[in-house]
């Protein structure tokens, strides 16, 4: 999926974001997706996706780092702002749940059986 985003000339995908994601390692590991200009990323290369890794929205030049709404009862919840691409994949990184390893094959489903065994 990192080489469709990288070479897409879709209006909707912030390219700079991209790359300032995909030269991090730990998010390269991930499965990004987009959803509504937003940039996510999974645990899993299936859907339903994982929920558990900050969001990233281009909004107004500026970048709104939060946490997918099933993390708060009132929607997303606030991370921070960066006014560039490379710190707000900053903020993502310094955010990642702890043991966050490479995307599996998969849904959010199958790791949740997986993490209960």
């Amino acid at each position: 999926m990192w080489t469709i985003y990288r070479q897409t000339t879709a209006s909707h995908v912030d390219h700079d974001l991209i790359e300032a994601a995909y030269v991090q390692p730990q998010l390269r590991a991930l499965f990004p997706f987009h959803s509504h200009r937003s940039l996510n990323f999974s645990r899993c290369t299936g859907f339903p996706y994982t929920h558990d890794v900050p969001v990233v929205t281009p909004v107004d030049g500026r970048y709104r780092v939060t946490w997918w709404k099933t993390r708060s009862p009132h929607g997303p919840a606030d991370i921070g702002e960066a006014d560039n691409p490379r710190d707000a994949v900053a903020l993502i990184v310094a955010h990642l749940p702890p043991e966050c390893g490479p995307a599996v094959a998969g849904t959010a489903n199958d790791l949740d059986k997986s993490d209960s065994t």
